[in-house]
């Protein structure tokens, strides 16, 4: 079975930094990474986010603001605890926005399972106009290529983690040529 991995930028093109994760989808799918990594800018589609995790990804990585109260373009791995997400209300999955917390809940309720599931958020700059602006805050901008690096070596780690499971499901008493 293929180890796969599913690379989901998240956010608001018209909120500032909330753009982040939309950012650093776009430049990401212009990369070479391996054949089994998908890259896909969500946006806001929570529900085609959904649908997705229900591809049976090993790993998906959402790539999103994260305000956590740090500098802004500080870059955060976040792993979720799934374990005890509660059932979505249905009126609170919006069509056209973007829960993550609220994506998972719904994945679990159509009977899918989110298997693991890491964050790599930046902290954004506060938004101060009332009405949002297009573009990223210059130390968010900066943070776009750190984000890449640390997706690439997660990526990386993942597929040697992956190998050496595998090699370890071989039979101890089985040798290179075949006899035992």
């Amino acid at each position: 079975m293929q180890h796969k991995i599913l690379i989901a930028g998240i956010g608001n093109i018209f909120l500032g930094d909330d753009a982040f994760g939309v950012e650093v989808a776009q430049r990401l799918s212009r990369r070479k990474l391996p054949d089994r990594v998908r890259v896909v800018d969500f946006g806001i589609r929570g529900l085609d986010l959904a649908y997705a995790l229900m591809d049976g990804y090993d790993l998906t990585i959402l790539v999103d603001a994260a305000p956590r109260g740090d500098a802004p373009g500080t870059i955060y791995t976040i792993e979720p605890d799934l374990e005890h997400l509660q059932m979505p209300d249905l009126a609170a999955v919006d069509g056209h926005g973007m829960n993550p917390v609220n994506v998972f809940a719904l994945v679990k309720s159509m009977g899918g399972q989110c298997r693991r599931i890491l964050i790599v958020g930046c902290e954004p700059e506060p938004l101060l106009e009332e009405d949002g602006r297009m573009g990223l805050s210059e130390p968010v901008s900066g943070a776009v290529d750190q984000a890449i690096e640390v997706i690439e070596t997660l990526i990386a780690k993942e597929f040697a983690n992956h190998s050496l499971e595998a090699c370890s499901q071989i039979p101890e008493a089985a040798t290179l040529d075949g006899s035992s």
